[in-house]
């Protein structure tokens, strides 16, 4: 588990229990899913605080939140933010059950940038998916979706099938080969530029 949050149980729902719960200085949930019953909770707002100053990873990972002597192992699905002040008013738990398959986003990372022949000679790395959604187990979801720019050139795209994915792991689009980054060529002055390193590096080896 990536993290751990305590909440007492609600017995009522609603936006009048809601909002006597804001007023006691919590922040009311409901975790929901695998075919159980929801159940109302409060959380402690510097709690959740804490996890959503992790940035995305926070909804791309499963935590535990302890209801006294029991614990649910959820992946927090959505929170809502006060328009004004920021500070979270409802936050929303998918319950996870054993062997569960869940839809996240993944954040994609791009690697041996100084081994892409395109990127060292001023070429430019467009990024068209930072974060590709996949179909993942709920008890192994990747940290991130490794891109190798080893043996890249200017001109050339990388799709998702020239990526090798965690055991388990596979895109939610299935009906097209989608495009992850390509390696754009420089921009004028810095082509010309480049030209001249070539031309130069030439006649070093002439």
């Amino acid at each position: 588990m990536s993290y751990v949050l305590n909440a007492q149980q609600r017995e009522t729902a609603g936006k009048g229990a809601a909002r006597a719960i804001r007023r006691e200085g919590l922040v009311p949930a409901v975790i929901y899913g695998d075919k159980k019953d929801p159940v109302s909770i409060s959380i402690c707002p510097k709690e959740l605080w804490v996890q959503l100053h992790t940035g995305q990873t926070f909804f791309a990972s499963t935590g535990e939140i302890k209801l006294g002597k029991e614990a649910e192992t959820v992946i927090c699905r959505d929170v809502q933010f006060h328009p004004v002040t920021d500070q979270p008013l409802h936050a929303d738990f998918l319950r996870l059950g054993k062997d569960a398959k869940i839809s996240v986003a993944i954040p994609v990372t791009f690697t041996n940038e100084a081994a892409s022949e395109g990127l060292k000679r001023g070429g430019v790395l467009n990024v068209v998916r930072h974060e590709i959604e996949c179909n993942v187990p709920a008890n192994a979801i990747p940290e991130s979706i490794e891109v190798d720019l080893t043996g890249t050139n200017v001109g050339d795209t990388i799709h998702i099938s020239a990526v090798t994915l965690a055991e388990g792991v596979t895109p939610t689009i299935t009906d097209r080969d989608f495009t992850i980054c390509s390696i754009a060529a420089p921009s004028s002055g810095e082509k010309a530029a480049v030209e001249v390193e070539g031309e130069e590096e030439e006649a070093a080896e002439e």
